[in-house]
């Protein structure tokens, strides 16, 4: 084989112009455009989050600490490693005034704040000044969603706890906001000094102290925090830099990225169908060609080779143009996109993102090419006396075969390796991989189904000639209905699982859950608070716990990441409780409890799910920071806990004695009657200032609300499948053009009318939409079903609007592909059409 003859023999090609590779280059584009596109996104949102760390932050450093403040040592220690500090106290709170009631998360800072940034207040004022006394009132500040929660404005009087404050003004933007992380509640601000009699902050209150840190130029954050654990090693002191000034946006930002690429994948895979039928079109249309190449003594490498390079140098075209496209938009578009993130954004060309989009273009492409170009390779000089498709015909030879999938394999990979999340990928994969074989079977199914239905369609022409079409040799059922389902399948999908987990939180959750979560009550008000809970406002039943919080930092002496990884229940502090006997409603199912009264040695219950994860068995030895002191006890029993239910759950109670003599609070379930509710809410925080009461409904309205932005991020991704899906649908039509003009002029030369020949064309298109949607919607609900039993653990019930919104968008989209290419077969003369044929 002669590699520089090909070359010579595919550039002469060239010269032809790009007419049969608009598809195939139009599905190349799209594909690789949206996947550098959302890389890009996602990498420009990382490259803001660090380059403004210090000010999302609040400092250059911060060092938090649960249930108190720095004590002398810390903050002297603190002082002399900084040039500026403040420390701010974080809590939530009841916000009251008059007959209005509202949970609010309330900062209480130091002259120092903030430390970077500013505050932007309405009307425009330095903090300090807001925050102020007017004579026994101290100033707050509101966000604006609380003051019209509580309807006051600038001027009027709110309480918190037992002291009331003059609300100054409205908080416009606070620049450490995103660092707060989620919150059930609008913020207020107010000076730490005026909660000094408001009985907020008595011991065993849950709150959070932050205190930031501005370091001198050039400090290394590692050996700091290296040397803040050498000098208090057993307080609960953690850790944040401006390195990574708000981790969980950036987890969050990395993780929704990686699976809208993953979701970018399947409009690749959409896309490959369109790019293997465009290359068939093409060069089915020029066996004549290679018929003449054959006849000239030209190998079958030859061959191959020259074709294989033609297409080699359009990928590369169509790559370069789609990710240089991807990438671009977010540029372009930058300042619009930066105005609808809550988070900095700065964006520009990375070089990971469109590295990776050309990866995945440039091994899709080959997948979806090796297979056509195989089969061209095998035409015969023969056909050069027949009128037949040889590309059509058999598999090809078993080394093309093995390195599909071998390409398939090193696809597979690398979105694993991509995506940092091998569970999602190989998930991902599978559905995909799935969906294209059910659609591939139903494909082949309807074309025999299409067969034997035309003994039946006799009396019917139109029908009899669609159905004809579509199980006759030839037909385009297979790219129609893979082009099309499968971006619909992802749509499905989508539907259903976010139908499913709406239902879940917004109608099963309220059945199950209770009607406030209290927190912060003090042990000397736990009596009175089920008394008037239950005599006097009704409620069916109270839950009620001691409350902690601890950090788990070693696992059989060695330190907890080393044994169980980076487990979510390591991610920061964890409540902790303590009980004498076996709490009501618990149910052990490993080991044994504890006798009611026992104080020897702390021993521990952990929660049996996430022991399981962590690899946890009984006798062994965890280790919990709680208030600054290591608590070392022996995991003796382990017990199941129901999270969904957002009732009471604690991963670790440990025995009454262990934690007792520790300053701590109490806090509650309480389950009752909606009507009730408002009544509830009002005594307590009129008899109980202190104590901080959480509506549930509100708090699945915030996670409902978030759920609604993450659809419909997914839904765009998705969306792009399905364009690429009809960009496919298109190509399919135009490839099929030529059969249909013959079709068309036999027809009409027999006497059919044109109406008639569109009926069947609008009919072919009909029955191929409605069974793209149809198997579309059967892998959606499957997909969705896995999807809410496995990693959602929800139920699950088929959201019909959704579904059947699913088969009517196959059925339009087929439609308007099929109206929009019938024109120019019924407008060909017959004459001219079959002498061209003879």
């Amino acid at each position: 084989m002669n590699l520089r003859f090909a070359f010579r023999l595919a550039l002469r090609e060239l010269r032809g112009g790009l007419a049969g590779f608009r598809v195939f280059l139009g599905c190349l584009i799209l594909g690789a455009a949206a996947i550098a596109a959302v890389g890009t996104v996602r990498e420009g949102i990382q490259a803001g989050l660090s380059a403004e760390g210090a000010r999302l932050l609040g400092g250059d450093a911060e060092i938090e600490i649960t249930y108190r403040a720095p004590d002398g040592d810390e903050l002297a220690y603190l002082d002399e490693m900084s040039n500026e500090l403040s420390t701010i106290t974080d809590f939530r709170s009841m916000a009251v005034a008059g007959e209005a009631r509202a949970l609010t998360q309330v900062k209480a800072v130091d002259d120092a704040y903030p430390l970077v940034g500013r505050v932007a207040l309405d009307p425009a004022m330095p903090l300090n000044a807001a925050l102020g006394p007017d004579g026994p009132r101290p100033g707050a500040v509101l966000d604006p969603v609380l003051m019209a929660q509580l309807d006051v404005s600038v001027g009027d009087t709110i309480r918190l706890g037992t002291q009331e404050f003059r609300v100054t003004a409205a908080l416009e933007r606070e620049p450490d906001s995103i660092a707060s992380g989620f919150a059930l509640g609008p913020r207020s601000i107010v000076h730490r000094s005026a909660l000094d009699g408001a009985g907020l902050l008595a011991p065993g209150t849950l709150y959070t102290t932050r205190t930031r840190l501005i370091l001198p130029s050039g400090t290394d954050f590692d050996a700091q925090k290296r040397a803040l654990a050498k000098r208090f090693p057993d307080r609960g002191l953690t850790w944040r830099d401006a390195r990574n000034g708000a981790p969980g946006v950036a987890a969050f930002v990395d993780r929704l990225g990686a699976f809208l690429v993953l979701v970018g994948l399947s409009g690749l895979a959409v896309g490959g169908v369109g790019i293997a039928t465009a290359i068939r079109a093409y060069l089915a249309g020029k066996i004549p060609v290679i018929a003449t190449l054959r006849t000239l003594g030209a190998e079958r490498r030859t061959i191959f080779a020259t074709y294989f390079i033609q297409i080699g140098l359009l990928t590369l075209l169509g790559l370069s143009v789609g990710v240089v496209l991807g990438a671009s938009l977010p540029v372009l578009l930058g300042p619009a996109i930066t105005a609808q993130l809550p988070v900095p954004a700065r964006f520009g060309f990375f070089a990971a993102p469109m590295v990776e989009a050309a990866i995945y273009g440039a091994l899709a492409a080959l997948i979806f090419t090796l297979w056509p170009l195989a089969m061209a390779a095998d035409v015969r000089a023969a056909s050069l006396f027949r009128d037949n498709d040889e590309t059509r015909d058999d598999f090809p030879a078993w080394p093309f075969l093995l390195t599909i999938l071998l390409l398939i394999g090193a696809l597979v990979g690398a979105s694993v390796w991509f995506s940092g999340n091998p569970r999602l990928a190989l998930w991902t994969a599978g559905g995909i991989f799935g969906a294209l074989l059910l659609l591939v079977v139903a494909a082949l199914g309807v074309r025999l189904l299409a067969r034997r239905g035309r003994g039946a369609a006799r009396t019917r022409p139109a029908l009899l000639w669609a159905l004809a079409a579509i199980g006759g040799p030839g037909s385009s059922a297979v790219p129609v209905m893979l082009s099309l389902g499968l971006g619909l399948s992802v749509l499905a999908a989508v539907g259903q699982i976010d139908g499913n987990l709406r239902g879940a939180i917004e109608r099963d959750l309220p059945k199950r859950a209770p009607a406030f979560f209290f927190v912060d009550i003090q042990k000397d008000q736990m009596s009175d608070f089920q008394t008037r809970l239950r005599h006097e406002h009704g409620a069916t039943h109270i839950d009620a716990a001691p409350m902690l919080r601890g950090i788990i930092t070693q696992i059989n002496g060695r330190r907890a990441r080393e044994v169980a990884g980076d487990h979510w229940v390591l991610n920061g502090d964890r409540g902790v409780s303590y009980a004498g006997a076996v709490p009501d409603r618990t149910t052990v199912t490993a080991g044994e409890w504890w006798a009611d009264g026992y104080d020897g040695p702390p021993q521990v219950s952990f929660a049996a799910e996430e022991a399981k994860e962590m690899g946890l068995s009984l006798g062994d030895e965890i280790t919990v920071n709680i208030l600054g002191r290591d608590i070392t006890a022996t995991l003796t029993s382990i017990r199941e806990v129901d999270f969904s239910t957002a009732g009471m759950g604690f991963i670790m109670i440990m025995n009454e004695a262990a934690l007792s003599g520790a300053p701590h609070s109490f806090i509650a379930t309480v389950y009752a009657e909606p009507e009730a509710e408002p009544a509830i809410l009002s005594d307590i925080s009129d008899t109980m200032p202190n104590v901080t009461a959480i509506r549930v409904r509100d708090a699945i309205d915030r996670v409902s609300g978030l759920l609604a932005g993450l659809a419909a991020a997914t839904a765009w991704g998705a969306s792009a499948t399905l364009l690429t899906g009809f960009l496919v649908l298109i190509g399919a039509a135009a490839a099929d053009q030529r059969e249909r003009i013959f079709e068309a002029a036999v027809l009409r030369t027999l006497g059919a009318t044109r109406a008639r020949i569109l009926l069947s064309l609008v009919l072919r298109s009909a029955l191929l939409g409605a069974a793209a949607g149809m198997v579309a919607l059967l892998a959606g609900i499957i997909g969705g079903w896995a999807v809410s039993h496995f990693v959602m653990e929800t139920g699950f019930a088929v959201i019909w609007p959704s579904a059947l919104a699913i088969v009517g968008a196959g059925i339009v989209v087929t439609l308007l592909a099929g109206i929009a290419f019938a024109w120019r077969p019924l407008a060909a003369r017959p004459a001219r059409v079959l002498r061209a044929r003879e």
